[in-house]
């Protein structure tokens, strides 16, 4: 019931977008080398990236990393280890590579969630995609950017208006989790811990109003 009234019929099977450790996947794209000094706030997405693939691990959620031209733009950064992920090079700005495709397609896993750079243009793409292709895409507010803070407040203007979930890490995380009582918790009450000192140990850069 709302306001009194019974709900119309059917709308409570509407999708709000929760989300479930066996039907997610984790997708970085693109925090490479040559982006570290161009890149707003590009240590505050390495922090949330990092949290995001030492979780990875713990909840046995599947990665998929892309590099835009590494032979010019370098591989992913130091920071992030992404030896146990699947990693693809690709010249399109989408992640959605014919590759890309074949291998999401294999895990069978409808919900994804997408950070890294940049937001208005290979996040974005990358997000359209796979809503195009009925994946229920999450955005990560504080794990992308852009180089301008303009592009990035746009992008996720944008993305909301598509049907696209934004949120933030720490938010996914305890979805996933559900409870306090989940095996996983201590193990990820401590990354989420770690991560919020380490956000205190970065250096203000240009744009920091804009997260």
């Amino acid at each position: 019931y709302a306001h009194g009234k019974p709900l119309p019929q059917g709308c409570h099977n509407h999708n709000v977008g929760r989300l479930h450790e066996a039907s997610t996947t984790f997708l970085l794209c693109d925090v490479q080398e040559k982006f570290r000094g161009v890149i707003d706030q590009m240590p505050r997405v390495i922090e949330a990236s990092k949290a995001m693939l030492a979780a990875a691990k713990v909840m046995a959620i599947p990665v998929i990393v892309t590099e835009q031209y590494p032979k010019a733009l370098g591989h992913t950064v130091s920071e992030l280890d992404v030896s146990e992920a699947k990693v693809f090079e690709k010249t399109q700005f989408s992640m959605y590579t014919n590759e890309f495709a074949h291998y999401l397609g294999g895990l069978d896993r409808k919900d994804a969630i997408l950070f890294g750079v940049e937001t208005h243009v290979c996040v974005q793409q990358t997000a359209l995609d796979l809503m195009d292709r009925g994946i229920q895409v999450h955005v990560l507010a504080d794990g992308v950017s852009s180089q301008r803070p303009l592009d990035r407040e746009i992008a996720l203007d944008r993305l909301r208006q598509a049907g696209c979930y934004v949120t933030t890490m720490e938010s996914v995380l305890f979805e996933l989790l559900r409870s306090k009582d989940a095996p996983e918790f201590k193990a990820i009450s401590g990354i989420v811990k770690a991560y919020g000192e380490n956000l205190k140990n970065l250096k203000p850069s240009v744009g920091e109003a804009a997260l």
